[in-house]
Order: structure tokens, then C-alpha cells, then sequence
């Protein structure tokens, strides 16, 4: 096994209610409701311990996506193991992604080539969209090292897969005639500064 955390099914509901049942179980005989005042203090304890948070949706995608990059891997002919997963490895995953992409992306020869908004269906191709890639790149990139992977050994970031990226959405503007430029974002204006030097 590698040195870092290779890809595990998450605990079951069981496994989490068990838990939760065996604090509780725990925590119980250090509890007195014999006065008022004690039941007023438990409640006030109770209350300020914070339940335990759900994940954010973005950590549930990027569990996701974690378990999905490493059933590919393991589904590989060869199965192939994280720690010996390259940036070529990579590409090969965001290809196999194109399969299952929802976005209508023109050829040269498409009529509709560089029109956003195309008047007809046409037989272009589907494939993944830049944003999805770059977005399932990123979330990637970070679960690696959580993981215990090396920010300098970590594939998804590797120079080859930021080709691909701007390649892909390079491509994509043109045949889809959209401009993936990040949007400058604007500055509130500065109230003019009260610390003005008095004589």
C-alpha cells in the first residue's frame, strides 16, 4: 500500500448511528436531573455542543468524484494503482468523461460552428463542458492531498493536464462561439480617506 490513503467506501449509516448511540450511552450516567438548576445547566451544555455538521456540497462531490476517479483506476487494464497514476493517466480519465458529456460541441465543418446559439439540431458530438473538467480538476487535485498525496507527485496537477484544460476550453470557445474569459471583477470606489494630515 502507498503512503498515502488509498480510495475507501465511506461508513454506512449503521456504523454512524452506532456511534452516535454509544455517546450518548456514554455521556448519559454523567447526568444528574435532580434540581431545576442542574437541568437548566445540562440543557445549556447540550445546546452550545454543536451537532456534528453535514458535509458541504462541495465535499460530497469531491468524495464523489474521489470514488469515481478511483473506480476507473481499479476497473484500468491494468488496474493500476494510485500511487503509480500519472498526468497521462489523467487525460485518459477526462477522455473516457467525454462519453457521458451533455455539451453540444461543434466541428469546422458543423454550419453552426461559433454560433452560441445554434437555430437547428446538429450531429456534433457531446462532450464534457471546460467548466465541468476544470471544476473535477480541481476538486481532485485537493482530495489527493488530503489524502496524503505529495503536492509535487500529484497528477492532477501536472503541466500536461493544464495543456488539456485550456486546450479543451480553447476549442470549446471557438466551435461554440463562447468566451471563457474571467470577468474583471469591479472594485467598489474607495470613500476618500478621513486620515487626511492636518497642520
Amino acid at each position: 500500500m502507498s503512503s498515502f490513503q488509498e480510495f475507501e467506501s465511506s461508513p454506512s449509516k449503521d456504523m454512524i448511528n452506532t456511534g452516535l448511540n454509544n455517546t450518548i450511552t456514554n455521556l448519559t450516567p454523567s447526568l444528574n436531573f435532580s434540581s431545576a438548576s442542574s437541568s437548566s445547566t445540562i440543557s445549556a451544555t447540550t445546546t452550545s455542543s454543536s451537532p456534528p455538521s453535514t458535509p458541504s456540497r462541495y465535499e460530497n462531490q469531491k468524495r464523489r468524484d474521489w470514488n469515481t476517479f478511483g473506480q476507473y483506476l481499479r476497473n484500468h487494464r491494468p488496474p493500476l494503482s494510485l500511487s503509480r497514476c500519472s498526468g497521462a493517466h489523467v487525460l485518459e480519465f477526462l477522455r473516457y468523461l467525454d462519453q457521458f458529456g451533455k455539451t453540444k460541441v461543434h466541428t469546422h465543418l458543423c454550419p453552426f460552428f461559433g454560433h452560441p446559439n445554434p437555430p437547428a439540431p446538429c450531429p456534433c458530438p457531446l462532450r464534457q463542458a471546460w467548466g465541468s473538467l476544470d471544476a473535477l480538476i480541481g476538486r481532485l487535485r485537493a482530495a489527493f492531498e488530503e489524502n496524503g498525496g505529495k503536492p509535487e507527485a500529484n497528477p492532477f496537477g501536472a503541466r500536461a493536464v493544464r495543456l488539456y484544460l485550456r486546450e479543451v476550453r480553447d476549442s470549446q470557445a471557438k466551435a461554440r462561439g463562447i468566451s471563457y474569459e474571467k470577468k474583471k471583477r469591479k472594485r467598489p470606489p474607495q470613500p476618500p480617506s478621513s486620515n487626511a494630515t492636518t497642520q
